[in-house]
């Protein structure tokens, strides 16, 4: 038997209103990645306030899945964004809630959905918070990340990031892709990263990272005795072929190095029974993802406290040992020299004292 055909016209015919930015608007500058879209001017409505929109299911979407038909009604929004709107209890068959994006909807039935914006689509919104910040001048900042401080909204942190905190610094942050952001330090590193506060400083900084004309230079504590003096580990990085967590030492990867000089060695002993920890001082040549930390496990002295890639905790430490210490570029306005050191902070200090004494 057919189904019953609606009164009124099928889904997906009537004008809506401007949606709420989706999180992919920022442009696709090409930048540097310590970790590795324009923010728009439209700000979506709250959660008090959603848009609201309702049709009936047409005859030719008898027996389509909810989020199928959902597509029809708010054709401007990703399925996966409504998919988030149905498990969230933003949609209605009949007047009752649906939470299940798999079910069979009959011709007839009245749909509503609530177009509240998801945590992701409210990602790039100015949050005011206190950054430390080093050098500021008209075109650029220098700040030193503290531990625990994600750079840009992700998946688990579309809150309380440094992005977040450069829109409500200055208003220009608002103009630039990924706020003025041209390379990230990991969630558990600390340390100095300089941001652009004008479009010719971002790209003037992208062209000093790419060329290799900006000097970062971290200090670390790795795992066991490091017997070299100094070395450059010439490595290839990519993702890691069994973890998609990870990054490894892959032929197929991106080219990275990394100058590593030993500093000091502790010849205590760790909770795994290896012996020592390591004070090294690196400098970055390429800025790949984990860098530092995957090529030195690749060497077989993972970084202490990294879990990630084979560390434990060690001399107190919890978070991988890993601090961007100096900074060191030519101001993209004028040329001049600019170069900037940043305190260990008092975890790592801790630590560091113990394999460095004096």
């Amino acid at each position: 038997m057919a189904p019953p055909s609606p009164d009124r016209p099928a889904l997906g015919g009537s004008a809506a209103p401007a949606a709420p930015p989706s999180p992919g608007t920022l442009s696709a500058t090409d930048v540097d990645t310590d970790a590795d879209q324009e923010v728009g001017d439209e700000t979506p409505p709250d959660d008090t306030q959603p848009e609201w929109r309702e049709a009936p299911v047409a005859r030719e979407q008898h027996g389509l899945r909810l989020d199928k038909v959902l597509v029809a009604l708010a054709p401007e929004f990703s399925r996966s964004w409504l998919q988030q709107l149905i498990d969230r209890g933003h949609v209605q068959v009949d007047g009752q809630v649906q939470t299940t994006a798999s079910r069979k909807l009959r011709a007839g039935q009245q749909l509503q959905v609530a177009l509240v914006p998801t945590a992701e689509s409210q990602a790039f919104r100015p949050e005011a918070m206190a950054l430390a910040i080093v050098h500021e001048d008209a075109h650029l900042l220098v700040v030193d990340k503290p531990v625990g401080l994600v750079v840009h909204p992700a998946p688990g942190h579309w809150q309380g990031t440094l992005l977040n905190g450069l829109l409500a610094h200055h208003p220009g942050a608002a103009a630039l892709p990924r706020a003025g952001i041209v390379h990230r330090l990991d969630k558990d590193t600390s340390g100095l990263m300089v941001v652009a506060k004008t479009l010719p400083a971002m790209t003037a900084l992208v062209r000093l990272i790419a060329a290799r004309d900006v000097k970062r230079v971290y200090l670390a504590l790795a795992h066991g005795h490091i017997r070299w003096d100094s070395d450059r580990i010439d490595a290839p990085i990519g993702r890691d072929p069994v973890s998609r967590l990870r990054m490894a030492v892959v032929a197929t990867g991106k080219p990275a190095q990394t100058d590593v000089e030993r500093l000091a060695w502790w010849s205590g002993a760790d909770g795994d029974g290896r012996q020592g920890a390591s004070a090294l001082r690196c400098r970055l040549h390429t800025g790949r993802t984990h860098q530092i930390r995957v090529h030195l496990a690749s060497r077989g002295h993972p970084l202490v406290a990294d879990g990630l890639y084979g560390g434990r905790p060690l001399l107190g430490l919890a978070r991988q040992a890993l601090h961007a210490a100096e900074l060191a570029f030519a101001h993209p306005a004028d040329g001049r020299p600019m170069a900037f050191a940043a305190p260990l902070p008092a975890d790592l200090a801790q630590a560091w004292a113990t394999v460095v004494p004096g």
